[in-house]
């Protein structure tokens, strides 16, 4: 993978007797800027970003690692009410996240606050440390973060409340240190060099995901799924296969595209980011696949790795 920060923890290293490690969920309603956060914190680009709501569908593991410890961060689906099981699947990850954590992120948009009610699900949890994340302080004036945050003291009554800007990265430092001084003593789970848990074919099939929020508008790429059937890694080129799981027989053609236009141009674009993202030359061949109601297939979303 391209542009991955080396750790200031080398390996075989002996540790401090201080060293923390931890898990830290982030949560939070779509589009509050969970994933560009998560960027941030690690110094490249491990979550897909887009400016459509509902980006993220599953959990991302992010680690970060220097000489005070370890943060296991975990990047959820934002806040919904499921209309489909992929949605309940969604909202799964994001409470398992929260369960397994030893501390939680809220990040919040001033811009979209939620209501006591949307909060209900974090009831069982709300003993957890939870420090109040106001995002896009870049974007909102003081009057607005305030008001977000007195809003949000009446809900979930945070520990520790931080005034942020994600895609800028303002106060992610201050917030590591004081993460850091929440986590227990303890060793790493994981090599100080590795970024996530995950493997390269699965962030592959986020990329092309991703693109297809770029490129298609409606509701193509919230009925869209991608599943990588081949990764072959040989010495100069990696060879994929990937294919283009939609909802309904009348979106095949949406995706495809007049003399398959539109298909190649998904491609082109995916072949781009992924290259970017492997540091290796790529031949990436999509086809499309129609699974009728897959959002709603208990047997489908587990082989498209909803579990």
């Amino acid at each position: 993978m391209a542009d991955i920060p080396e750790s200031k923890l080398p390996i075989g290293s002996s540790l401090p007797d201080n060293y923390k490690s931890g898990f830290v969920a982030i949560a939070g309603k779509p589009n509050a800027g969970k994933s560009t956060f998560l960027n941030a914190i690690l110094g490249t680009k491990l979550s897909i970003i887009s400016p459509k709501v509902q980006t993220t569908r599953h959990r991302i593991t992010g680690i970060h690692s220097d000489e005070k410890g370890q943060i296991v961060f975990l990047d959820t689906p934002g806040i919904l009410e499921p209309r489909y099981k992929l949605h309940e699947k969604m909202m799964q990850a994001v409470k398992r996240s929260v369960e397994d954590a030893d501390l939680v992120l809220f990040i919040l948009d001033p811009a979209d606050l939620p209501e006591a009610s949307e909060m209900e699900w974090y009831k069982p949890y709300a003993r957890k440390p939870l420090f109040l994340m106001i995002n896009k302080s870049d974007r909102f004036g003081e009057g607005q973060i305030e008001h977000a945050k007195q809003h949000m003291i009446e809900i979930i009554k945070p520990a520790k409340t931080h005034v942020i800007s994600a895609l800028n990265s303002d106060g992610i430092d201050q917030l590591v240190d004081e993460i850091f001084d929440t986590l227990p003593q303890g060793p790493p789970f994981y090599p100080p060099d590795q970024l996530s848990e995950h493997p390269e074919r699965f962030f592959v099939s986020e990329l092309i995901r991703e693109q297809l929020f770029n490129l298609y508008r409606a509701e193509i790429p919230y009925s869209c799924t991608v599943n990588v059937v081949t990764f072959s890694e040989e010495e100069d080129i990696i060879k994929i296969d990937a294919e283009i799981v939609v909802n309904r027989s009348s979106q095949k053609g949406i995706l495809i595209g007049k003399g398959g236009t539109a298909l190649k141009k998904l491609g082109t674009e995916s072949r781009r980011e992924i290259e970017t993202f492997l540091d290796k030359k790529v031949f990436l061949n999509l086809f499309v696949k129609v699974r009728e109601k897959w959002r709603d297939n208990e047997t489908f979303l587990r082989s498209y790795g909803y579990q």
